[in-house]
């Protein structure tokens, strides 16, 4: 994609670009569905609109655009002193609870925060300057480490959902996967100090029954995925609360634990929050 071109949702090219030969085989039906799902049409809308929108006056209007009403309590526990953390949080919507939390440690910090996420969202003009891309599964995969690296030993707060995936459900309670241990591993290496929040809110139970449906039957491929703007758009209008707890300080993650032990101590008292 050009500099400065707009990026605009094409499912149809998308397809035409990942079948080849094999996407004239793709029902129309489907890809209509397909479309619905995705709120193409809608979200090509928005994306036009904010078009001159970049950083954090972007996710100001995407919180907007969603009508996201948000509690924050915990304020001050924000580090004012100069030094840098890294801000880690559960991961209940997918989405708009990234770009909300975006939103509000963006205004404390003059945009100094960047994301770790899926290199999918670079395409958004207005969320890329604020983002280092990851993917661990594409080709970007061995460039994995040198991201993570780019992104701690800069002059920016870093804005982490360790789980990697969106909260699901289990035994009727709605919480994250085990987080992995990096944010505790290079907070360390990079004295960060690590600063818990907690985000409320959750999805539709045909997310969560899709998403466990599909680990009971050995699908590797993400399809809850797919569902993930559907929800977004199910979640607007509602109220959220956001819980910032204290900062722990990086020397907190001593040897008297492994780093996986240390994380799981972190998403604790996050859900403690």
């Amino acid at each position: 994609m050009a500099s400065g071109e707009l990026f605009l949702i094409d499912l149809e090219k998308i397809i035409r670009d990942k079948a080849g030969d094999k996407a004239k085989f793709v029902p129309g039906f489907l890809i209509s569905w397909l479309k619905r799902i995705i709120h193409q049409n809608e979200v090509n809308e928005f994306l036009a609109q904010t078009k001159d929108l970049v950083g954090v006056p972007f996710l100001d209007e995407c919180v907007k655009y969603l009508d996201m009403e948000l509690h924050v309590k915990g304020l001050e526990n924000l580090p004012k002193d100069g030094r840098l953390c890294t801000f880690v949080s559960n991961h209940p919507l997918g989405g708009a609870d990234g770009v909300a939390m975006g939103k509000i440690l963006g205004h404390e910090y003059e945009g100094k925060i960047k994301y770790l996420v899926n290199d999918l969202l670079m395409n958004l003009h207005g969320l890329a300057p604020l983002c280092i891309p990851i993917n661990k599964t594409g080709k970007q995969s061995r460039d994995f480490p040198r991201m993570v690296e780019a992104g701690f030993t800069s002059d920016n707060h870093i804005l982490m959902f360790p789980a990697g995936l969106c909260s699901r459900k289990t035994d009727g309670v709605v919480k994250d996967i085990p987080w992995t241990k990096t944010f505790i591993t290079k907070s360390v290496e990079t004295h960060r100090d690590v600063v818990p929040i907690h985000f409320s809110g959750q999805n539709s139970d045909f997310f969560y029954n899709l998403a466990n449906v599909c680990k009971r039957l050995g699908i590797k491929f993400n399809i809850a995925m797919l569902f993930l703007v559907d929800e977004m758009y199910k979640n607007r209008h509602k109220p959220f609360e956001v819980s910032i707890g204290e900062p722990i300080s990086w020397q907190t993650f001593d040897k008297s634990k492994s780093p996986a032990q240390w994380a799981q101590y972190v998403q604790d008292i996050v859900y403690e929050l």
